[in-house]
């Protein structure tokens, strides 16, 4: 299709475009390695990125209902929000959990809640996120069941789980276990998913949490590929080879309003991860070689005040996204700052992405930025310092060395500090709020979570834990213990590949006889203990 002048649009451009460019210059072809202008050679020419909204809240028929109404809206991908105590791997009768049942997520307690939400839904025909670390085998355990019952197989299910214990340390605080067990349960589930659910996203190695707790662009993929390296050894480590799971890892980054340095960014951040695959690990597969990453727009840069300018600037955020080449996306609603979002602010949110790829021509053309002298010297100077960055983290041995000595977040707490202090002084603007004030907001009527949503949890746990076979239960739970007492997947010796010291087996099992996500993480706790923060750096 040609512009709206009638003059042609190339799929394709670079010095002497569109005919008898030198592919061996140094930004290389798109889809070609090292990636910097893009994963896959027709980009967005092909097919638009994934479209997903981020959504769940109060109970699972509640999020099951604001699912429906996304896909009818065009969403091409769901997003599970989940609340706080099953993050933390606790069920919504738990002291714990008392207040937060619902609050910023769907409460998922058993395979009870995982049916009804996903009632309607074809797993088969829909690609689904899930955002959870600690207890992400768990939930994907869980979502494997549903899916039994629905008659899909495991072969046959798409998505994503986050599965990035890491950062919890770094940045977010939702880990349950210490750092050398929870590596084994992400190894375990790497080897799991090539087994048994082969086109899933095993991880999705995340720099959004820290940019949210203040992270700058260079500290966020600094980080993050630094602890992407921790996750490689580990499982490489556990004996699988590197091309037998590195295709399906994946990443989540913020897109922010600086528009320009978050194309940068994201360009560099491929061609760090195509030479440290390639050069450190030994990566032949150019899958392996591939940072492939989902986008969130940046939830901290909005503001409570005059909340419709949030809009301009999750316009701007998902530009950034795009035009830096991501494989999907979600837009924040513009009342996220307030409350939950709405209806109407998550359909808005999402019609924003298709103004974007539907009337805008930059699905057009692939990688419309290279060349720009701005960008690929800013893209240059991002390299450089995330590099440096990534070798002080290796200088203490790797990621998990560093965390352990409170490096990475003292690091960030520091960013986030300045660019308050530059707020505050109004050094750095922010509309509505240290500079184009208005007197008084217009009134808002947020989403509000129902607080008996707690009590109604509780008595379905309580029917469920009378009906079900109690003594199974406990048998499958006592095998889970057993295992995870072991030293890891190489403990029994034999064809580790075949399951047999693989955890998620017996989970899977005790899940499927109907014990709970609490449940299943106290046998946990039980023998790996919970993780304590150490002082900072």
């Amino acid at each position: 299709m040609d512009s709206e002048s009638g003059l042609p649009i190339e799929p394709v451009y670079g010095p002497g475009a569109p005919a008898g460019w030198d592919p061996a210059v140094a930004l290389g072809e798109p889809g070609a390695f090292p990636y910097t202008r893009g994963v896959y050679p027709t980009m967005y020419t092909s097919r638009p990125w994934t479209m997903r909204q981020y959504a769940g809240f109060g109970t699972a028929a509640e999020s099951n209902r604001r699912y429906h109404q996304l896909i009818e809206a065009g969403t091409a991908g769901l997003s599970v929000a989940f609340d706080l105590p099953t993050q933390m791997g606790y069920d919504s009768d738990a002291k714990m959990a008392y207040g937060e049942v619902g609050k910023v997520g769907v409460a998922i307690d058993s395979i009870e809640d995982m049916r009804v939400l996903f009632d309607g839904i074809p797993l088969d025909q829909v690609s689904t996120s899930m955002t959870i670390n600690a207890p992400a085998a768990v939930l994907l355990l869980l979502y494997q069941l549903v899916a039994e019952e629905q008659g899909v197989a495991g072969d046959k299910l798409t998505g994503t789980i986050q599965n990035d214990i890491l950062k919890e340390y770094i940045a977010r605080g939702t880990y349950i276990f210490p750092p050398k067990p929870s590596l084994r349960m992400v190894a375990d589930t790497f080897r799991y998913c090539r087994d048994e659910i082969p086109r899933w996203n095993t991880i999705s190695i995340s720099g959004y949490h820290m940019a949210e707790a203040g992270a700058t662009p260079v500290q966020e993929i600094a980080f993050t590929l630094a602890n992407a390296k921790e996750y490689v050894r580990a499982a490489v480590e556990s004996g699988l080879d590197v091309d037998s799971f590195a295709p399906r890892l994946s990443f989540f980054f913020v897109a922010r309003t600086t528009l320009l340095e978050e194309v940068a960014k994201f360009r560099a951040a491929r061609r760090i991860w195509a030479h440290i695959m390639r050069d450190e690990f030994g990566a032949k597969n150019p899958k392996s070689q591939m940072l492939r990453f989902h986008t969130q727009t940046a939830g901290v840069q909005l503001t409570a005040q005059q909340p419709e300018v949030n809009m301009v600037r999750v316009a701007i955020q998902a530009l950034g996204a795009v035009l830096g080449g991501t494989q999907s996306l979600h837009t924040n609603s513009y009342d996220e700052a307030i409350a939950l979002p709405t209806e109407k602010a998550a359909r808005l949110a999402l019609r924003t992405q298709q103004v974007i790829a539907n009337e805008s021509d930059l699905t057009r053309t692939v990688d419309p930025f290279a060349g720009s002298y701005a960008v690929e010297s800013m893209t240059d100077d991002i390299e450089e310092a995330t590099r440096a960055l990534i070798g002080r983290v290796e200088e203490f041995g790797g990621a998990v060395n560093a965390i352990e000595k409170g490096f990475q977040k003292a690091e960030i707490e520091r960013s986030a500090y300045r660019t308050a202090l530059e707020i505050d002084n109004a050094e750095r603007v922010v509309v509505g709020v240290n500079k184009f004030r208005t007197d008084a907001d217009e009134p808002y009527e947020p989403l509000r979570v129902d607080p008996a949503i707690g009590e109604a949890q509780a008595a379905k746990l309580a029917k469920l834990r009378e009906e079900r076979d109690g003594a199974e239960v406990r048998r499958r739970l006592d095998e889970l213990r057993a295992l995870a007492e072991k030293e890891g997947a190489q403990a029994e010796g034999g064809d580790v590949s075949a399951g047999h010291a693989n955890l998620l087996y017996p989970l899977r099992e005790a899940l499927r006889a109907r014990a709970t996500v609490g449940e299943v993480c106290d046998a946990l706790r039980d023998v790996w203990g919970v993780y304590v923060p150490p002082d900072a750096y």
